[in-house]
């Protein structure tokens, strides 16, 4: 009876407007949204809506706000695109969390950074903000490629490999900011760098090096 009296005087759904949501995810959000045109606006439970919402592998949260006479507005805050992390022969895309993004195509955002192996999910949240710091190295990586879950191993784009130590990363890539520095080894090339011994970089040169 409310509802009939409500619908009557004009208050039903006539637009339904979704914000925050990227171009991949705004389908599936609208789908999750699940109100018709013309159903009455008054009696909707928003709360429902925003669980349906939620459920939406993009979703971090969501909010629903009624704007009568007619207009219902969901504002959705996704979660954060890490990397894509890569293990079993499939490949994700994972958060800050490490958490899988469910429906999230690993081959839509190429310029996500590519983690490899078991754990690599885990711990990409602590290197990664390193290498960001280090734009002209970043550029050259390929894949960041996990060890025994203990410790990484950046391949670079020319094949070469740059072996980080279990701990105290940031140590290892200053030592080798020094070294770039002095001798713009990214540029020059090489087969192999080894920072897993503290105080000490060891270079393998690449083939034909002199």
């Amino acid at each position: 009876r409310f509802d009939a009296v409500t619908t009557g005087m004009g208050l039903k759904v006539r637009q339904v407007h979704v914000t925050g949501a990227s171009p991949e995810a705004a389908a599936a959000v609208r789908a999750a949204v699940g109100v018709h045109a013309d159903q009455p606006i008054v009696s909707l439970n928003l709360a429902a809506v925003r669980d349906r919402v939620q459920s939406v592998g993009w979703v971090k949260e969501a909010r629903v706000v009624r704007l009568l006479p007619d207009t219902l507005i969901v504002d959705v805050k996704e979660h954060d695109r890490l990397a894509v992390w890569q293990v079993g022969g499939k490949a994700h895309v994972i958060d800050a969390q490490g958490l899988v993004i469910e429906g999230a195509d690993a081959g839509r955002d190429p310029r996500l950074p590519l983690v490899v192996g078991k754990g690599a999910d885990q711990a990409a949240s602590d290197v990664l903000p390193l290498l960001a710091q280090r734009p002209r190295l970043m550029a050259k990586v390929d894949a960041l490629v996990r060890v025994d879950e203990r410790r990484w191993d950046l391949r670079l784009k020319d094949g070469s490999l740059i072996q980080l130590p279990a701990v105290d990363q940031e140590s290892a890539l200053i030592r080798l900011d020094a070294l770039d520095q002095r001798e713009r080894l990214l540029d020059l090339g090489f087969a192999r760098i080894d920072l897993r011994t503290p105080e000490e970089v060891a270079v393998r040169p690449s083939e034909g090096a002199v």
